[in-house]
This record gives C-alpha cells, sequence and structure tokens, in this order.
C-alpha cells in the first residue's frame, strides 16, 4: 500500500505541473462540502511531497495527511486555479468518438481504468491526451469517472458530466456513452452542415466587398480624371465623394469596423443585452424559425436521453434547456421549471410559453400520456433534425439571389452615376 501510495507520488512529480491545476471538486459527505485542496507536505524521511486531497476544511485536511504519515508545510484551494487548468475542450466530433470507443470497450468487458488508459494512448491530440491521463490517474486513485471528469470543468459539457453520473449510478455506463455518442454525433453533424451551407453565402459576401473597394479606389478615380471640371449630377457626386473618402481616409473605415466588433462584442456578453439578442434572433423570419427548429430537435433529443436514464424531471429539463445557449429561451424555462416542481405536467407548464411550436408541445402530451416520453421524443428529435435540414437548404437559396440582387443594385448604381460623365466625355470628343 505504502508503495503504491509513494509511486502515486512520483508520478504525480513527474506531472507537477498538471497537479497544481487541479480543480474544486464539491460532492456532499454528510451534507456538508467537499474541497479539493492542493499540497507541499514532508515524509517521514524530510522528502518533499505535491499531491491534492479532498476535505470539508484544512483541519480535515492536515488531519488527513498526518495519518498518511505527511506534514502539511502549505496548501491552497485548488478552485483558485480554475482559469489556469483549463488547456482543451472536447468538440462534438471528438466527444462523439470518445463515447463511442469508451462504449465498446465496457460493452467488451474491458474495466474503466484499461478503457481510459487505452483511449489515451491511441489520441492524437497532446492537450487532450493529457487531460484523458489526469483523469485515468484520478480514476486509478480511486475516484469514479463522474468525479474525474468533475475536475476538469470547461472541459467536457455539463451534460456529459450528468450522463456519466446517471450511467454510474444505473450500472449501464456502455449503455449510457452509446447515447451521448449519438447524442453529440447528431450535434457535429447538424454544426457541419450549417458551416457548409454558409460558405457559399460568406463567399458571395466578400467578392461583393472587393467589388465594390475596386470600383470605388481604382475605377472610379478614372472617370473623375475624365469628368475635369465638369459640373456633374447628384448622384455622380456622391459617388466620387465615396470613393475620394476610401481613397484618402480608408483609415477611418478601419477604426470604425474594429470598433462595431468590439462594441457588438461588448454587448452581446453583458447579461440583460444577451437576453434581448437571444430574443430577437427568434423573430427574424426564416433565421427564427430555423433556430426554434434546431432548438426543438436538440431539446427533444437530450430530454431524450437523460429521461431515459433516470434523471429527475426537473433536472431532465434545466440540463436540456441549458444546452441550446438561448438565454432568452433559458428565461422562459425558469417557469416551466417552477410549475413542474409543483406537480404540473410538462406539457401544460410548456404550453404557456412562446418556445415550441403547438406541434411539440403536443407530441410531450403523447409521451405523459402513454408513459413513453423518452422514446417519442427520441423520434421527434429525428423529425425536427430533418425539418432543420430543409431549413437550412431553403435559407441558402434564398440567401444566393439575395446576394446577386445587391450585387446588381450596386453596380447598376454605378454605371448610372458614371454614364453621364461618360456622355459628356464623348459628346465634347463629338463636338470637338
Amino acid at each position: 500500500m505504502l508503495f503504491a501510495e509513494t509511486y502515486g507520488i512520483i508520478l504525480s512529480y513527474n506531472n507537477f505541473h498538471l497537479i497544481w491545476g487541479l480543480f474544486n471538486s464539491v460532492k456532499t459527505n454528510g451534507g456538508l462540502p467537499v474541497t479539493t485542496f492542493t499540497y507541499v507536505a514532508t515524509d517521514v524521511n524530510g522528502k518533499k511531497v505535491k499531491g491534492t486531497e479532498m476535505a470539508e476544511d484544512s483541519v480535515e485536511l492536515i488531519d488527513k495527511l498526518r495519518q498518511k504519515g505527511l506534514f502539511c508545510t502549505s496548501y491552497k484551494d485548488a478552485s483558485k486555479n480554475k482559469a489556469a487548468d483549463v488547456k482543451y475542450k472536447f468538440n462534438t466530433k471528438d466527444l462523439s468518438f470518445f463515447c463511442r470507443q469508451l462504449s465498446a470497450m465496457l460493452t467488451s468487458g474491458v474495466s474503466l481504468v484499461k478503457s481510459l488508459q487505452i483511449l489515451q494512448a491511441q489520441s492524437e491530440n497532446k492537450k487532450q491526451k493529457q487531460v484523458l491521463l489526469d483523469i485515468y490517474e484520478e480514476v486509478q486513485k480511486g475516484r469514479s469517472f463522474s468525479e474525474a471528469i468533475a475536475t476538469k470543468p470547461g472541459v467536457f459539457p455539463s451534460l456529459f458530466v450528468s450522463m456519466v453520473s446517471a450511467g454510474e449510478v444505473s450500472g449501464n455506463l456502455d449503455v449510457i456513452m452509446n447515447r451521448v455518442s449519438e447524442h453529440y454525433a447528431k450535434d457535429s453533424k447538424t454544426q457541419n452542415k450549417i458551416k457548409g451551407a454558409m460558405i457559399y453565402p460568406i463567399v458571395l459576401l466578400v467578392l461583393l466587398l472587393v467589388i465594390m473597394v475596386a470600383m470605388f479606389t481604382l475605377i472610379m478615380p478614372m472617370f473623375r480624371d475624365l469628368a475635369g471640371d465638369t459640373e456633374m449630377p447628384p448622384l455622380s457626386q456622391a459617388i466620387f465623394g465615396i470613393s475620394d473618402f476610401m481613397i484618402n481616409q480608408w483609415y477611418i473605415l478601419i477604426i470604425v469596423a474594429i470598433a462595431i466588433v468590439i462594441a457588438l462584442r461588448l454587448i452581446i456578453k453583458t447579461p440583460s443585452t444577451k437576453l434581448k439578442w437571444d430574443e430577437m434572433l427568434l423573430k427574424v423570419p426564416t433565421v427564427g424559425k430555423l433556430l426554434r427548429t434546431i432548438y426543438t430537435a436538440r431539446f427533444a433529443r437530450t430530454m431524450s436521453n437523460l429521461f431515459s436514464s433516470g434523471l429527475q424531471m426537473v433536472d431532465c429539463i434545466e440540463k436540456s434547456v441549458g444546452t441550446l445557449g438561448n438565454t432568452y429561451i433559458i428565461k422562459q424555462f425558469e417557469d416551466v421549471v417552477e410549475n413542474v416542481k409543483r406537480g404540473e405536467a410538462l406539457s401544460v407548464a410548456m404550453g404557456r410559453i412562446n418556445v415550441f411550436d403547438g406541434m411539440f408541445v403536443s407530441i410531450v402530451y403523447v409521451g405523459e400520456e402513454s408513459g413513453t416520453l423518452d422514446t417519442i421524443l427520441a423520434k421527434s428529435s429525428d423529425y425536427y433534425d430533418d425539418e432543420a435540414d430543409s431549413a437550412i437548404s431553403r435559407l441558402v437559396g434564398l440567401m444566393e439571389p439575395v446576394m446577386i440582387i445587391l450585387m446588381g443594385i450596386m453596380v447598376g448604381c454605378l454605371l448610372a452615376g458614371v454614364f453621364p460623365i461618360l456622355y459628356s466625355g464623348m459628346d465634347g470628343i463629338g463636338n470637338s
């Protein structure tokens, strides 16, 4: 036993830069919070030892270390180092692959510790590899899988942590991991479709901007020289005024653009403004409907996975809404949660808020009445995923002609401003 502890200390010492990044881990022990401390101590031989220990307070920490034959020289609350420890964040694609591999090994009878060791060894991403190594070491020391990943806030989504915890309680971690894998695989698929659909409109927008800059900075000055002192119509004056501004005071445009970007980022980070922004997005024609469809699919899929895992209804609702990332919807669901706590049916509570469409509320009602809420939500998530795909295609199809029309309007205005100058120039040449 002493050898194992000593080996663990040596291993931690060789990776001491990882030890200091451990966070506060709060769980219950007789109703009292337990905190993770990092410490520096000396053993009976005077050797310096670094490590982590969970305790209610510093007094209990010192007592635990004394029982191990260690004299504590310094300690600190690991929660104060949260920001410094977040080195990697799993994206949906990597998380789906991780869960699928873990589920396959657990189903095959491979132990959790061995599975984590294999996944860590196979990882090609250095940061991901280090995160998995930390988790593997924590599990090897006796922590549960959920406790180990909880020491890495920001690395894993809260939904993943909840699902792992539910899987451990139910004893079906392999099944839960398979469900989580499918969940994040669908999320990754939706994200990729949105990104792919936005490529063409973005390319058109960039092309439009390039053409506009080239016209105003390269071509229009040529016509300016051609016009000479000839009196120009208001439209021509405006176009040449813009051209002169872009050529001589271009830096102002850059400063204004940077200021707008910074201002928008600051505004969106403000809770009250973020709430209004998220609400506004849901009301934008076409875009709002698409977002609601995507949110409905994600909410249904998350609710299905959590509810089938044995979590309480209130917990399922809160965690499912949290995955949407829309503060307006989260705010609306506060009333839903309170009503459900008072014993009201989820479908009735959802019917009072204007978030999801009536058909989805009816689906939830049918699931509640038939006792198959998890199954019917899973099927409805597939339906709304298909609807989201169709909506994305329609949106891209709408954006293409809009961009072309804008490009045509811009070119038309430029030609309308330049044509009188060309006409007067050609007329002057003809008269001479």
